[in-house]
């Protein structure tokens, strides 16, 4: 006995499958260009992912007297480092809706 394969739908049946994907407008509390406020300080968001929000922030500079009696000031490079992208932080120049 042969198996016969139906490719067509049964037309009383209505189809009930779908598919509702509505992404996220923001899925992060942090955006990228966001300056927020950490440690007393101020910091500038360069890059959001799923697990972090990357954060440059500068620091201070660096002042001393050489052995000749000199005075030195040396700025450092700027520190990054990662936080959660969903953090608690004080975020400055985002414009209330």
């Amino acid at each position: 006995m042969k198996h016969i394969k139906r490719h067509s739908k049964d037309p009383n049946q209505s189809e009930f499958v779908s598919i509702v994907w509505q992404p996220l407008r923001h899925p992060f509390r942090l955006r990228a260009g966001d300056v927020v406020r950490l440690f007393n300080r101020l910091g500038r968001i360069i890059r959001v992912t799923e697990c972090a929000a990357v954060v440059f922030m500068n620091r201070p500079p660096r002042e001393f007297t050489t052995r000749f009696d000199r005075h030195v000031r040396l700025q450092p490079k700027p520190a990054l480092f990662r936080i959660s992208a969903n953090s608690e932080c004080d975020i400055l120049n985002r414009k209330a809706p």
